[in-house]
């Protein structure tokens, strides 16, 4: 069965960092990401990475502070360091994996992704 395992979230207080981590089983994705959904809004992306080249996107909210890796060792493991965080990253983070519909690229479209994890939650104080 595919599986998502989310880690890394917690409490912070506003300029602070959080990594998360999601590890995949079960399968080889070649798009992994991460999304996030506050309350009362639409779920987001936040950045995706394609596993093969390595190639990032990210969301224009998020850039410069938050950074989209992968283990070089397991590349179904992917990471997301947040950092400079504010009140307005308050959210669940959901890691999602999925096929590459643009070569070696990935969109940041939840719509393609399959497969999702349970959310782990970021709160973000000020």
């Amino acid at each position: 069965q595919v599986q998502l395992v989310e880690s890394g979230g917690g409490s912070v207080q506003a300029g602070g960092s959080l990594r998360l981590s999601c590890a995949a089983s079960n399968w080889d994705y070649s798009c992994m990401g991460w999304f996030r959904q506050a309350p009362g809004k639409e779920r987001e992306g936040v950045g995706v990475i394609h596993t093969r080249s390595g190639n990032v996107a990210a969301t224009d909210s998020v850039k410069g502070r938050f950074t989209i890796s992968q283990d070089n060792a397991r590349k179904n493991t992917v990471y997301l360091q947040m950092n400079s965080l504010t009140p307005e990253d308050t959210a669940m983070y959901y890691c999602a994996a999925g096929l590459s519909r643009a070569g070696l690229n990935c969109y940041i479209d939840s719509s393609k992704y399959a497969y999702w994890g349970q959310g782990t939650q970021v709160t973000v104080s000020s």
